[in-house]
């Protein structure tokens, strides 16, 4: 070895240390190195000579690949189980298990918040929901189903918005709830928050009617004093009053003795939709039998109180959806004053849990204690009243 060659390994490391063989190696290794060469290219001709053309090549395997996918997204579109929208099962028991309706999934749940479902969500494992059927009388003939976006089934039509109720289509609303959609969204609406929502609903619905946007709040009398508004809204048929009159002038009284309420009466079946929006704007104390007209509620400033009327029987019988406008008065950011329950009605020849009797109630009138109405409204209009002044201050 020469003393070249001796000082160039010195030079490298343990680790990349090179054995610089004899040139009798060094001849052994150049052959061994060309027979390898000419075997592999001997192999190659062969390859060329046997194999399709690269492109054709490359084809062949895309285009197996892609008809492979088609096949399984057809697969997954057509294997899609529709389930009824409503599910019978349930339909007389609704609080146990899942829901009748959409039975199968569960409702996200967050405090102070409605119950939703989203699609696509980690719930639905990023599936969308599908809405097949279009029955408006029977639920259950309607159907629905859960399925991957890139997997829906065949013919589908991308809808925003739909509505079902009692899981049966439903191709419009009822004129006061399609006014006040007009008046908030002029279309289908986009919800968040709860109480978010209801206050943009009262905000745009005086907007709409072109009526004060801080209703009742900043009215006040000749000398400086804010004024309260109390409504009395009647019904007509079931609980309605039976003596309108003798109700109407207990509250009347009560009123009358603080100089900055204003009592006012009215039937809200008998007011459109702007006018309702006008006489919730000036109302502090809504007093009404359970009802549909309860709903206005939300129309009044925050903090605005509610007293409710029912007739004999409820309590027991009527179930949790005689309590939805206590759950409306939260929601809405208003105070649900209690509920008065008439102890006296039609007579039930069954006994009084018997869910027969629920027939008879349902329709029953309400009647009357004049004592228990006058304190009730003395209580209620002295606490708006310190309200009102601490606010006004």
């Amino acid at each position: 070895m020469t003393n070249k060659a001796r000082n160039e390994i010195c030079r490298l490391s343990p680790q990349k240390l090179i054995h610089i063989k004899h040139s009798r190696g060094n001849f052994t290794i150049g052959i061994l190195i060309t027979c390898v060469t000419f075997f592999i290219a001997l192999h190659i001709r062969f390859f060329l000579q046997t194999s399709p053309p690269p492109s054709s090549w490359e084809s062949s395997i895309f285009n197996t690949t892609h008809n492979e996918l088609n096949s399984t997204v057809h697969k997954l579109g057509s294997s899609v189980t529709f389930l009824p929208l409503k599910d019978l099962r349930y339909a007389r028991a609704p609080l146990e298990g899942h829901t009748w309706f959409m039975s199968s999934m569960y409702d996200t749940h967050e405090v102070g918040e409605v119950q939703y479902q989203q699609f696509p969500s980690e719930p639905s494992h990023g599936k969308l929901l599908c809405l097949k059927g279009c029955d408006t009388h029977v639920g259950s003939w309607n159907s629905y189903a859960l399925a991957w976006p890139e997997a829906l089934p065949y013919n589908t039509t991308f809808m925003r918005w739909v509505l079902y109720h009692w899981g049966e289509l439903r191709f419009k609303m009822g004129l006061w709830v399609d006014t006040l959609m007009e008046a908030m969204f002029n279309g289908p609406p986009i919800i968040e928050r709860r109480m978010e929502v209801y206050d943009l609903m009262r905000c745009k619905a005086r907007m709409f009617c072109n009526v004060s946007l801080k209703g009742s709040d900043v009215e006040i009398n000749d000398i400086g004093s804010p004024m309260i508004g109390m409504t009395l809204f009647f019904r007509t048929g079931p609980r309605s009053f039976k003596n309108d009159t003798i109700v109407a002038e207990i509250f009347r009284k009560e009123c009358a003795k603080i100089e900055v309420c204003r009592f006012m009466v009215a039937h809200s079946n008998n007011l459109t939709f702007c006018e309702q929006v006008k006489l919730m704007s000036l109302t502090d104390i809504l007093i009404s039998p359970h009802g549909a007209q309860l709903t206005n509620m939300f129309l009044m400033e925050r903090n605005s109180s509610v007293m409710e009327f029912f007739p004999k029987g409820w309590l027991k019988l009527a179930g949790v959806g005689q309590y939805v406008y206590r759950w409306i008065s939260s929601w809405s950011g208003m105070k649900h004053q209690g509920s008065w329950r008439d102890p006296s009605g039609d007579e039930c020849p069954y006994s009084e849990e018997d869910r027969r009797c629920m027939s008879i109630y349902k329709n029953g009138r309400i009647g009357h204690n004049e004592t228990h109405f006058s304190e009730w409204a003395r209580s209620v209009l002295a606490e708006i009243k310190t309200r009102k002044i601490k606010k006004l201050r």
